[in-house]
């Protein structure tokens, strides 16, 4: 209906009767309710958010509650911004333009070959790298509306580096004899990576007996795939193995597939899949590792959806129902498994601008913080119910198995926030006050141990898995109370000796995976079920620690100690394999390369024949899977991009 003249206005725009007047109003106050009304029944989208929302407030999120379709409406609206800048979009299908933009130069086979052989070739690889980084800084950030957006630059996050990542010579020692240990061990990297490929490829880990490939039950038989290949990412490339890498890099952009329906890990997926594509971006700049960082980790959050926000252990990352392990006690949650999220969800916030992250694991250290500890110990079980410990098994406190990395964590989420992380480094003091009032022990022949403790009773057993605790204990020695600074990096050498110790005391000079201090023994396996070696890293990577740490060279010669023992036990004609006993030298092998093996053994053992340049620890940290993560020095963020807008005006 239109309105050209009211009748009984004068054309000179004299005033209506009372009565027309009254009329008027009343029609005009309908109109006005109408249209007002009307708005709250349009749909809601992001145009009237910006209407009636400033511009920086973010709806509300509770954090630990919620449906599965509350967590991916958090995320809408960063997500949406993402796709025009070459997110997976569901189907797994990436912007063409920026798929295309963002691949890496190939470095020729003659360069790698030279650089392999002992030849630097260092401008081929710095070209290649470098072209990298300026793709990265060239792609610029569109959101859905056409408009320029700040989220995380690359180029800045490089800037605010105190040194170059790969060091001035990528780390080569000018010792000789270390140079060509280091090269040994870059031999055996190539060698285990190269099996892989012929008789894995796509595959979680090699069979190298039967030479076929595994796919594992930690990510279900229908679950992900290729965790060799994530895990060796940044191992690939930081040794310039660059035709290995960019087979990697190809099949990440190609093949890695984040819908898949099957049962996965949360853990595994998070330390092995989440870090290793989190490194890979943050060494190279290429888009492809930070688009599929991306939707993978929004996958990740159902399982987050529990009454108190401790996320359940499993969770199948098509349907995004999640569950608890069915042999966690009462449906409980894993200390060591919800307590080792807190680096890779910080970085996915960090590259995100998307809070939610940061805000799931912030969540469960505040509970954590509310709930009463034994004896000021961290249980291994807690309900993701009630938020309690599991009564039954409460006094379960391990440094090893089930509890190790959550501790790991702690110290260094306090390093990763460039030591500003304030409650990370009261936790994790606190924490090892009580472990060493509790659990360290000396045995008898002077070896320093860290036991386990069941139901108030020393169990006088350390894991191969608590061997970590030597490194983490001395790179957090430096920020104790000045009077305890040298009392912990003490601490720190006694540990990975005693586990040094598990190792020359065994037949292969490889270590068991639990040790024992009774019955006469002293960092022995004792039961049949505790003399296997699986390749793990843990002993290695506290000699790659201490090293760093104290320059002493026994820490180098107990890692060449390990590549020798490695080379004549593990090594197979297809292959690197664990053992079954490490107390007789007639090997009987378990036929599996697991991932670890190229991630983080490989890894460290390079690092520890590496000067301290290459990956130094002023830059970064390593997650529990050995993928490093950069600090985030927000103020030297803040000023880049004040600098940015500066010059921009």
């Amino acid at each position: 209906m239109v309105f050209r003249k009211l009748p009984g206005v004068s054309a000179s725009g004299m005033g209506l009767r009372l009565s027309q007047k009254f009329v008027f109003l009343l029609f005009l106050s309908g109109l006005v309710t109408l249209c007002f009304g009307a708005l709250f029944f349009l749909p809601d989208s992001v145009r009237l958010k910006r209407i009636f929302l400033s511009k920086t407030e973010t709806p509300p999120v509770t954090v630990g509650s919620g449906s599965e379709n509350d967590a991916r409406e958090h995320l809408k609206r960063p997500k949406d911004q993402e796709h025009p800048r070459g997110m997976t979009s569901a189907k797994g299908e990436t912007s063409t333009k920026l798929k295309s933009l963002s691949r890496k130069p190939v470095v020729s086979r003659e360069a790698t070959e030279e650089r392999l052989a002992g030849g630097k070739a260092l401008e081929d690889l710095s070209l290649s790298r470098s072209r990298a980084e300026s793709v990265s800084e060239r792609a610029t950030v569109v959101d859905h509306h056409g408009a320029d957006t700040d989220t995380f630059s690359y180029a800045k996050f490089k800037r605010c580096l105190l040194k170059p990542p790969l060091g001035r010579d990528y780390g080569k020692p000018s010792d000789p004899n270390t140079n060509e240990r280091r090269e040994k061990v870059k031999e055996m990297m190539k060698f285990a990576w190269d099996n892989y490929k012929l008789y894995a490829w796509g595959k979680n880990e090699l069979r190298p007996l039967t030479r076929n490939g595994h796919l594992g039950n930690m990510f279900g038989e229908c679950g992900l795939k290729g965790a060799s290949i994530i895990d060796s990412l940044d191992t690939l490339y930081i040794m310039g193995l660059m035709d290995e890498y960019n087979d990697a890099k190809e099949w990440v952009q190609t093949s890695l597939d984040l819908n898949s329906n099957g049962e996965a890990s949360l853990f595994e997926v998070n330390i092995r899949y989440v870090g290793g594509l989190l490194s890979a971006y943050y060494l190279t700049g290429e888009e492809v590792f930070k688009s599929k960082v991306l939707e993978l980790g929004e996958k990740l959050l159902p399982a987050f959806n529990t009454p108190t926000g401790i996320p359940r252990g499993v969770i199948n990352l098509g349907s995004g129902t999640s569950w608890s392990w069915g042999w966690a006690s009462a449906g409980s949650s894993i200390l060591a498994e919800f307590g080792t999220l807190h680096l890779e969800f910080v970085h996915l916030s960090e590259l995100s601008a998307n809070p939610i992250y940061t805000e799931k694991v912030m969540n469960i250290r505040k509970l954590l913080n509310k709930i009463e500890k034994p004896h000021g110990l961290y249980p291994n079980f807690l309900s993701p119910v009630s938020g309690n410990w599991h009564y039954r098994i409460m006094d379960h406190v391990s440094i090893g198995g089930l509890g190790d990395s959550f501790y790991e964590y702690l110290i260094k989420s306090f390093l990763m926030s460039d030591k500003t992380d304030g409650d990370a480094k009261k936790m994790y003091y606190s924490a090892l006050e009580a472990i060493e009032a509790n659990l360290v022990q000396k045995s008898p022949g002077g070896l320093t141990y860290m036991a386990e403790w069941r139901g108030g009773i020393l169990d006088h057993k350390m894991g191969h898995l608590a061997c970590f605790s030597g490194g983490m204990i001395g790179i957090g020695a430096d920020d104790g109370v000045p009077e305890k600074r040298q009392h912990y990096l003490d601490l720190a050498a006694e540990i990975t000796h005693t586990c040094h110790e598990s190792y020359t005391r065994s037949a292969t000079k490889l270590g068991p995976e639990a040790f024992r201090f009774d019955g006469g023994g002293e960092a022995t396996a004792t039961r049949l079920s505790d003399r296997y070696y699986i390749l793990r890293p843990e002993v290695i990577e506290s000699y790659m620690y201490m090293w760093r740490l104290t320059h002493d060279p026994k820490y180098r010669e107990w890692g060449w100690e390990a590549v020798e023992a490695l080379e004549q036990h593990c090594r197979v004609e297809a292959g690197f394999s664990g053992i079954r006993d490490v107390y007789t030298t007639t090997a009987s092998h378990d036929n599996m390369q697991q991932s670890f093996f190229l991630s983080e053994t490989l890894k460290y053992l390079y690092l520890l024949f590496s000067d301290d340049d290459l990956l130094p620890l002023e830059d970064w940290v390593f997650n529990t899977e050995a993928h490093p993560l950069p600090i985030i020095r927000k103020s030297c963020l803040q000023d880049e991009a004040t600098q940015d807008k500066t010059v921009a005006e």
